[in-house]
C-alpha cells in the first residue's frame, strides 16, 4: 500500500470514487481533500441514504484513486474543531473554478462541516 500515492491523487483530482459499506455495487464520485496528510470529505446532499450515513452505520468502505482501490475506515475526526479552518481553506483552494466556487463556499457552511468524515487507508486491493 502506498498512502502517499492516494494523497497525491486526491490533491490533484477533483472527483474521487467512494463506496460506503459493503452493499453498494458502484463507486460514487465526490469531493475529497487532504489536510495534514489526512483524507477528508463532507456530505453535500445530507440525505438519509447518503454515503455519510452509511459510513455511520458501517465504518468500512473503499475509495478509488484512478485504477487503485483503497480499503478505508471512515471516522469522525476527534480533532475536527482544530482542523475545520484548514479543511475549509483546502476546499476553497482546490475547488476554485468558476463552476465549483459556489459549491466550495457552500461546503464550508456549518451544516456541511458537521458532516465531515475522515478516511483512514487500510490496504490496497
Amino acid at each position: 500500500m502506498d498512502k502517499n500515492k492516494a494523497l497525491d491523487y486526491i490533491r490533484t483530482h477533483n472527483l474521487i470514487g467512494i463506496k460506503a459499506g459493503s452493499e453498494r455495487p458502484e463507486f460514487l464520485e465526490i469531493w475529497m481533500v487532504v489536510a495534514q496528510n489526512r483524507i477528508f470529505a463532507r456530505s453535500w446532499g445530507l440525505a438519509e441514504k447518503s454515503w455519510y450515513n452509511t459510513f455511520l452505520k458501517c465504518s468500512e468502505g473503499q475509495i478509488k484513486c484512478g485504477n487503485v482501490i483503497y480499503n478505508v475506515q471512515a471516522v469522525i475526526p476527534e480533532d475536527l474543531n482544530q482542523l475545520t479552518d484548514e479543511i475549509n481553506q483546502v476546499y476553497l483552494t482546490k475547488y476554485n473554478s468558476e463552476h465549483n466556487r459556489k459549491y466550495a463556499v457552500g461546503i464550508i457552511e456549518d451544516k456541511h462541516i458537521e458532516k465531515t468524515m475522515e478516511f483512514v487507508i487500510r490496504e490496497v486491493e
